[in-house]
Order: structure tokens, then C-alpha cells, then sequence
């Protein structure tokens, strides 16, 4: 090999190596690092207090930024997609979305993985257009996922991402904060991961205490789960005490593990169950809380391929988590065949006790 290859080569490593240590310097130095708790802006805040009695309508649904509709895979959990089909294919998705928000109007709205910036989804305000069509509703938004550039993979790169939960309740928001879970995956991979967080909103009762609802994403691929029991221990802690002060209490969400009493196996699919969905521990349920979901019907797909009925393994993952003075009317999984999202909606109906 002569000189003259030998050294454009070893330029050429060295610029490849200075392009890689500049990346790990701009991440690290853009790492979105979030305070434990932030106070979130309440737009649009609506006037009606809740009342003991009162049936209220609350709705979950991971939105998968309107891109991984039932056309799509997901290169994460083994499929090769890292984006949207298309813009139009999100504006379609997220069209459908709104329709079906609109059409089950219920008084809470939970979203989580909605964008508001995000080369995944072609840099649409996901969280703009909904809210938009629900202006008779208070709402808040709170970062989970806030990072310049993720570079894989390499064909085709995740790229930027600005995302978040969103929260639309027809009843007064007191106050509203965002809590940052603990437990984050060793650098430089969290670089390119979410921020886990839950959403607190505070909505005042006539009897003067208060009701809480909890917007949640949990993790779901972190080795060995510790992350995983680590976020689960916090949020126990959060409700004991939020309970004791004889408040009522609301966790709804995407849960990423699977929720007690539901069993994948009724779905009778061709897949085997994941490595990454892990049960929630028993000793995670502070005592005389609910669990709430729709044991019959599926709200999560496997992403690995795209979604064909019969074959793709089938979760419940999604759904609701109520204190001891919250009565549960109701809960309903809507089999949408994740036309728009790799998750379908539940929507539970509860009533604030009366003290005893």
C-alpha cells in the first residue's frame, strides 16, 4: 500500500472519529435535563368543578405519533421502519384520531407519544391540530422525549425528536406539574432515549379535596427491568401520599408492562410473547387501589412486523389504576385494529365516592 493511500486513510478515519466525538459532545451538551418536578402552563383552563357523584368519562390512547399505523413495523423491536409512511399517511392517522377524540367525547383525555416537532412525523403539530379541535377543554403538554438527533438507523435515521403527553379535561385544572421519574439508561444510549415522566393534574372538589389524574409512559426496554422498578416504586410512594391526604386518585396510561387479570393468551396469535412485557408486580398496588382494564380486549400490537390479524402478539397494556374511593362504573377497549397507532383506546367510566 503506498504512502499516499495510507495517509488519505488515515484522514479519513480521523475525520470519521472527529464527526463521531463532535455528535457524543453536541448530545451530551443538548441532553434535555428535566427539574424532578415542573409546573406546566394550563391552556384554555375550563371553569366546572368536579362533584362527588358526578359520572366522569376518561379516555387512555398512545397516539405512536400518528405513524405506526397498521402498515407499519417498528426497526426498535425488530421491523425496519424508523419513520411515518409518508406526511399524508400521518395527516390521515392523525385526522382519524381526532375523529374518533370527537366522537367519544369523554370529560379527560390522555395522549402519550404525541409530537410536536418531529422528523418521525414529518415535523407535524400533532399536539396543535387536537388540541385545536378540542377547544372546550383545558389542556397541558409535558416533554418526555426532546432530542436533536437520533442517527440510526443508519439508512434511514430516527432523526429529530420533540414529543411529549398531552392531557384535555373539561373540568378546571388547579394546578398542573410534570414529574420525572428516576432510573435512566447508561451514556451515551440515554442520549437518544425518552425522558420518563408522569403528568400530575390537580382538579378541585367541592368537598375541598382534590382529584388527581395521573398521565403516565412507562419504560419498556430496559435490560433486567431495573429502570423499570425503580419508576414503579416512585409512583407508589406518590400515591400512598397523595391518598393519605384523602384525595382521589386517577393513573391512567401506557403502563408498558402487563396489567393484572389480563392474559395475552385469549388472543389466540401466532407469536411468542415478547422478551421486553414483564407483569406488574403484586407489591406495587398500594392497598384498596383498582386496577381498570378491558381484559377482552387487546390495546397493544407487536411491532416487529406490521399488523396482520391472528399473527401479531397481542397485549393489554394500557389502562387505568384508581384509588379506594373512586367507584368504577365501566371500562372499554376499542378494537380499532391499530388503524392509526400500534395501540388501541380505552375509555373507563368512574364516580367520585361519597366519604364513609
Amino acid at each position: 500500500m503506498g504512502k499516499k493511500v495510507v495517509k488519505v486513510l488515515l484522514r479519513f478515519i480521523i475525520a470519521i472519529f472527529i464527526i463521531i466525538a463532535g455528535y457524543f459532545t453536541f448530545m451530551t451538551i443538548t441532553d434535555y435535563k428535566p427539574d424532578k418536578i415542573i409546573n406546566l402552563n394550563i391552556d384554555n383552563n375550563q371553569k366546572k368543578v368536579a362533584k362527588i357523584g358526578d359520572k366522569i368519562s376518561l379516555l387512555t390512547f398512545n397516539i405512536g405519533y400518528c405513524g405506526l399505523d397498521s402498515g407499519q413495523d417498528f426497526f426498535f423491536d425488530g421491523g425496519n421502519s424508523s419513520r411515518s409512511e409518508s406526511k399524508k399517511k400521518t395527516i390521515e392517522n392523525l385526522d382519524g384520531i381526532i375523529e374518533f377524540l370527537n366522537k367519544n367525547k369523554t370529560d379527560i383525555i390522555l395522549l402519550q407519544e404525541i409530537d410536536i416537532n418531529s422528523t418521525r412525523s414529518f415535523h407535524i403539530n400533532e399536539y396543535k391540530k387536537i388540541k385545536e379541535s378540542l377547544n372546550d377543554y383545558s389542556s397541558i403538554f409535558a416533554w418526555n422525549y426532546k432530542v436533536p438527533w437520533v442517527p440510526v438507523p443508519i439508512t434511514k435515521p430516527y432523526g429529530s425528536v420533540k414529543a411529549g403527553l398531552a392531557v384535555f379535561s373539561k373540568y378546571n385544572i388547579n394546578e398542573a406539574n410534570r414529574y420525572q421519574y428516576p432510573g435512566k439508561e447508561k451514556w451515551p444510549k440515554q442520549l437518544a432515549m425518552l425522558d420518563r415522566c408522569f403528568t400530575e393534574s390537580r382538579i378541585p372538589v367541592e368537598d375541598g379535596k382534590e382529584l388527581i389524574v395521573i398521565n403516565s409512559h412507562l419504560s419498556a426496554y430496559d435490560k433486567g427491568g431495573e429502570i423499570r422498578k425503580q419508576q414503579l416504586g416512585f409512583l407508589r410512594k406518590y400515591l400512598i401520599k397523595e391518598y393519605s391526604k384523602g384525595n382521589y386518585i386517577i393513573v391512567g396510561g401506557d403502563w408498558n408492562h402487563l396489567i393484572p387479570r389480563t392474559d395475552p393468551n385469549i388472543f389466540n396469535t401466532t407469536q411468542k410473547w415478547p422478551e421486553w412485557l414483564v407483569n406488574i408486580p403484586h407489591s406495587f398496588k398500594p392497598e384498596g387501589f383498582k386496577w381498570v382494564a378491558d381484559k377482552n380486549t387487546p390495546s397493544n400490537r407487536s411491532t416487529d412486523i406490521p399488523y396482520e390479524r391472528g399473527v401479531n402478539f397481542l397485549s393489554v397494556i394500557d389502562g387505568f389504576l384508581v384509588s379506594p374511593n373512586v367507584e368504577v362504573l365501566s371500562v372499554k377497549g376499542y378494537d380499532m385494529e391499530f388503524k392509526y397507532s400500534d395501540h388501541n383506546p380505552v375509555i373507563a367510566n368512574i364516580v367520585l365516592k361519597e366519604k364513609e
